[in-house]
């Protein structure tokens, strides 16, 4: 299941303390650089010690307890931390997932796929982002009820074992967090988002969305089924 932190930031009004919105992007890209890091560490070694998947309940309670203590600690050092601990979990959940996609016949391409696809997709949106004066706040309520609907989707996928709604809905969240990763770019550029610590999770999990539903029609696509 891939789920996200679900806050639809509102059009930003007045005017933008361009000093501010560059230090919150610089903190952000920077820690942010960190977490992949630490989850692609994390993940590798879950693949390597062939650790099994957390199991769905416990995703769902350690995702939303650390999403809580983060946006609880947000203005704290301790947040951090909990980022850390979000990261370094959700890397955790990837490696049973790396795991059967690298037993696939064309596995291995397919991990290679999903990791370029989802850097290239990355770079090209940040940097239209950063660059574009075009107003994307409207994206939001758009993201956010589609993300909503995916999760749901996403859900009665796996309790009734429907790969075809899982195949679709793996399509639908790549283009949700494709757009949720501008869209959340642009409130940091514009000053919407002034904490670099949400900014961040928000950024992450967007990424982790896209490799993970990239990962699952690349590695469908390489399958023999």
């Amino acid at each position: 299941m891939q789920t996200r932190p679900i806050a639809v930031a509102m059009p930003y009004v007045g005017s933008v303390d361009r000093g501010t919105a560059h230090r919150v992007l610089r903190n952000t890209y920077a820690l942010l650089s960190m977490t992949l890091l630490f989850s692609a560490a994390v993940a590798a070694a879950a693949v390597a010690f062939n650790l099994p998947a957390p199991g769905i309940i416990l995703t769902l309670v350690a995702y939303f307890g650390l999403l809580f203590g983060i946006h609880k600690l947000k203005n704290r050092g301790a947040a951090v931390g909990l980022v850390f601990a979000l990261t370094g979990f959700m890397g955790w959940t990837l490696g049973p997932l790396l795991t059967r996609t690298l037993a696939l016949p064309a596995g291995g391409q397919a991990v290679t796929l999903a990791l370029v696809a989802t850097g290239a997709v990355f770079l090209a949106l940040s940097a239209y982002a950063t660059t574009t004066k075009r107003d994307l706040s409207w994206l939001g309520g758009f993201l956010f009820a589609g993300m909503v609907i995916a999760v749901l989707a996403g859900l009665a996928a796996i309790f009734f074992q429907i790969p075809a709604l899982a195949l679709t809905v793996s399509a639908v969240v790549a283009l949700l967090s494709a757009g949720l990763i501008l869209f959340e770019t642009q409130q940091i550029v514009n000053g919407g988002e002034t904490n670099y610590v949400l900014a961040t999770v928000s950024l992450f999990v967007s990424i982790f969305n896209l490799f993970t539903s990239l990962l699952h029609l690349f590695g469908f696509a390489g399958s023999d089924d």
